[in-house]
C-alpha cells in the first residue's frame, strides 16, 4: 500500500454525517487502475484499517479516503502537514 495522505478532519466528519443520515451521495474517486469512477450510493461506514481510513458503500465497495476526488461535489481536503 502506498503512503496514505490523511484527510482533513472536517471532511472526515462530513463523511461520517452522510453515513449517519443514510443519504445517497455522488462519490467520485480513483480506482486501483487510476481511472476516475463516479457512483451514486449510500456511505454505510467510515473506518480505519491498515494505517489508512476507508469508507464502505451500501454496494459493498470500499474506498480508501485519499483516493476520493469529491463527495456531493465537495472536493476532498487533506490535513495540513
Amino acid at each position: 500500500m502506498s503512503d496514505y495522505r490523511l484527510v482533513d478532519c472536517d471532511f472526515y466528519d462530513q463523511l461520517e454525517a452522510l453515513a449517519t443520515l443514510h443519504q445517497v451521495c455522488s462519490i467520485v474517486y480513483r480506482n486501483a487502475l487510476g481511472e476516475t469512477i463516479e457512483v451514486y450510493d449510500r456511505i454505510v461506514d467510515v473506518y480505519a484499517a491498515n494505517k489508512a481510513d476507508f469508507l464502505r458503500l451500501n454496494s459493498g465497495t470500499e474506498i480508501r479516503l485519499d483516493h476520493l476526488i469529491a463527495v456531493n461535489s465537495n472536493p476532498i481536503r487533506f490535513a495540513q502537514t
